[in-house]
Order: structure tokens, then sequence, then C-alpha cells
């Protein structure tokens, strides 16, 4: 039985940056992935949603070809083959779904790669089909995978789940998309820009459900500016085939029809067969692997996990800064994860980002303060032609520290970044109110924000 210093199940963001660091530190590592290594994101996630949204965005802009400038020239042929070209730059960015160039890079790092999905037969092995191979640290990075719905007749339907959808070719000439999280979001306006006629519904109150009230609102409104038609507050009870493709029955009373449905109603933890019993591993109520401060398996010194497995605010940048943080363990330091400000972003046009914890102005909390800023207000929003943006910024009332931040608007997700880390580094706001942000930038709207809650706290005058 060949034996290592850490074996690694699931080579995908998590798993992939864990083995090669490792490898390149001088460890014997063997890297078991089932599909591609890298996992969802680089193929089928990520890269290739952010791809479409940016072609989606030239097309709605009338820039990606010459002739959309031209709006009497849009025939459904013509957007059939611009979407065409569309995922054809998307296949390119995603490799073709091709894991080669990731594999190969895995063994100049010095890791093992082993095709196959490992199972743990006892403390200390795992199998890969007939093969053994022995640990003396194992990394659980299995990631997750869609949650499909219990809907009567799905099964008699065309249905695509996200990842489904990002790897099509073809442009649906309407579409029914189940759920408006970040993914079902972002593809609603990727098809709807497209010119197919998209619904979307969302069980919820709001879509972007996490998100802060007011920004989820705005985010609403823009996706009705491009033509879809969001349900709110109901859910689909049944799908049938329809002369279109299906029709689907609404927990409200309503239809809708379509020719296809898009699943977009979440991930799950990927933790089945992975044999985690033998090690007396206790899922917790959202199906995840628990994990402590240092992504360490409680009870068990030699197991981790990192990733979407863990159910801790599961995106790719939070997969890598765990296995950073379990490299470091693994190469003798003691290092804990902060989770206090990971960033959130929907990739729609305009995006939306936020950070930390989300208030509603319209709702008094004691401990906590709110202060609201109008975009339109910036300099940059009036060069741009760009209107309703706003920014939502979230204090302590008692530690006077910033605690949460949101907002939508022309690449929010770069410029609230400083939130990111003013939340992390706990900077009082009497700091953040005298940093100086360059003219003209949507960054300006940090500053009418932090002098309001500097007001609230007493500690100077409302901005005029």
């Amino acid at each position: 039985m060949e034996h290592f210093d850490v074996v690694v199940l699931g080579g995908g963001s998590a798993g992939e940056l864990v083995a090669t660091l490792l490898a390149e530190a001088g460890r014997t590592v063997a890297l078991l992935e089932g599909l591609r290594v890298g996992g969802e994101c680089p193929y089928v996630a990520c890269m290739p949603s952010k791809s479409m949204l940016r072609s989606a965005r030239m097309h709605h802009d009338g820039v990606m070809s010459q002739p959309l400038a031209n709006t009497a020239g849009r025939t459904p042929a013509l957007y059939d083959s611009t979407f065409l070209e569309a995922t054809r730059l998307r296949d390119e960015i995603a490799n073709h779904r091709d894991d080669h160039r990731a594999a190969a890079a895995l063994a100049r790092a010095g890791a093992h790669l082993v095709r196959g999905q490992g199972e743990i037969l006892q403390d200390g092995v795992v199998a890969v089909g007939d093969r053994h191979l022995g640990w003396t640290d194992l990394v659980i990075a299995t990631g997750s995978q869609p949650a499909i719905p219990d809907i009567e007749g799905l099964g008699e339907v065309p249905t695509w789940t996200s990842d489904q959808a990002l790897s099509a070719t073809q442009r649906p000439s309407s579409v029914l998309v189940a759920g408006g999280g970040p993914v079902g979001c972002e593809l609603a306006q990727v098809f709807a820009r497209f010119d197919t006629t998209t619904t979307l519904v969302e069980a919820g109150p709001q879509v972007a459900g996490r998100e802060q009230p007011h920004v989820a609102q705005k985010l609403a409104g823009v996706l009705r500016d491009d033509g879809i038609d969001i349900r709110l507050g109901t859910t689909i009870l049944k799908v049938e085939p329809s002369d279109r493709g299906m029709r689907a029955s609404l927990a409200d009373g309503t239809t809708v029809d379509a020719e296809r449905i898009i699943l977009a109603t979440g991930r799950r933890p990927t933790t089945s067969d992975l044999g985690l019993e033998i090690l007396d591993i206790e899922l917790d109520d959202a199906g995840a692997i628990p994990v402590d401060d240092h992504c360490r398996v409680p009870g068990l010194p030699h197991v981790w996990a990192a990733g979407d497995v863990t159910g801790i605010a599961p995106f790719t940048h939070t997969a890598t800064y765990q296995a950073r943080v379990i490299v470091d363990n693994l190469l003798g330091e003691d290092r804990s994860a902060n989770y206090i400000a990971i960033p959130r972003a929907i990739y729609t046009d305009p995006p939306v980002a936020s950070v930390g914890r989300n208030a509603d102005p319209d709702i008094d909390d004691d401990g906590l303060i709110t202060a609201v800023m109008d975009l339109d207000q910036t300099a940059r929003a009036a060069i741009d032609g760009h209107k309703g943006g706003i920014l939502v910024l979230t204090a302590d009332h008692g530690r006077g520290v910033l605690v949460g931040a949101a907002a939508i608007g022309p690449n929010a997700d770069a410029w609230l970044a400083e939130a990111t880390l003013a939340i992390r580094a706990q900077i009082p706001l009497i700091v953040l109110n005298d940093v100086v942000h360059a003219f003209p930038t949507y960054g300006e709207a940090f500053e009418p924000a932090l002098h309001k809650l500097l007001a609230l706290l007493g500690k100077g005058e409302e901005p005029r």
C-alpha cells in the first residue's frame, strides 16, 4: 500500500490548492478527483458565467456586433448567432471543460493525481477502486452539487442545472429560472439579454435573499428593466410537457410556459459515499462537515475540511482561504480562520457586492446603525450616466466600527473591497472617515455615509 503525508479528497478550488502548496513544500501528497482538477468554478460555474455575463452586457450595449446597433435588425437568427459566438468565447475561457492544464500543473508541483472518488476504509486508509492509499493527514474538499428541488414531473420536461446551462450552446426561446439567488439572477440576465423570454420564480420575498433589502430591491428593478418576469413569494408545484416545451404550475395559482426550466435552487455539500461514518464524522443540520477555526474536523486531529463541503460561506474565495489555513497548520503554523469579512458578489450588470452583516435602515436595531448613500450623487455616476446605485453601511454603535456593507452599482464588486478590509481589521469609523478617495470615483460614496454614521455616534455632524 502506498503511503502519503497527505491525501486530499476532491480536486476543486480548495483541494487543488492544498495539494499544490503542500507538494511544493516537500510533502508527499495524493489528490483524488473523479471529474476535473479545479472543480466546478473554472469549467461550468464562475468563469463561464462571468464570460457569458460580459458577452450579454456587450450585446445589451450594442457593441458585440455592429448590426446590433440597429434595433430593427435584431432577428432571432442574429441573436442565435451572437449567443453561439458568446458560448465559443466562454468555452475558450473554460478550457473547453478540459482539465489537462490543471492536472499538468499539479504534477509539476510534485503532487500525485489519482482519478476517481476516494472512500475512507479505516483511519489512515482510503480506497480508489481497488487501490488503497495510506495517509497521515486527510483533507476533505469534495465541494457541493446542485440541490434538485422536489417538483412533480421534473423528470419529464426539458431541464438544465446551472452547470448544464453554462455548457450549452443553443439559445432557448424562453426559460423558467427556478431560484432567485445569485446564480438564478445571473443566468436570468444572461438569457434575457440574448432575447430569451425569461421568468424567474423565487420562494422568498426578494431576489438575492441573503442581501440587504434595499440593494435586493434595486437588483430586482434592474432585472425587470431587462424584461425578466419576476415572481416572488411562490414556488413551482408541478411541471408537465407542452407544445412549447413545458408548463409550470405555481403555488399562487398561475402558470408559466417555457422551452425549458433552469434549476438554480442552491447547492448541497457532497458527502455521500465518502465513508465518513468510519471516522464517526457527523454532519450538521445542513449536511455539511463541521470544522473548528483551524479547519480541522472536531475530535480528529489529522482530518481537515475546506470549501463548500464545510457549508461556510460557500464561495471559491472562501475555499482557497480555508485551503491556505489548512496548509499553514500542516506546515507547523498555528493559524485560525476568521469569517467576519468574507465578501459576496452577484455579477449582474450592475453588480451587487456585500460583506459582513446586513441591516435594514427601516428596522430599528439598538446595537446597529446604518447609513445609505445614493450613488447618483457621485460625480462618477453623472459622468457615466448611471442611475440607481446605492451603498448601505452598517456599524456597531457600541464599538464604533463597521460591521457590514452592501452596494449595487458599476464595479461595486471591486470598490467595496475597502469595506472588506475595514471590517476585517476593525478599523474605527473615525479613521475610515479620514480616508481620502480619488475624484471622481464611486469610492467617494463612502465619505458621506461615514459622516452620517459618525453623526449617529455623536462624533460628527450630518453631511449637508
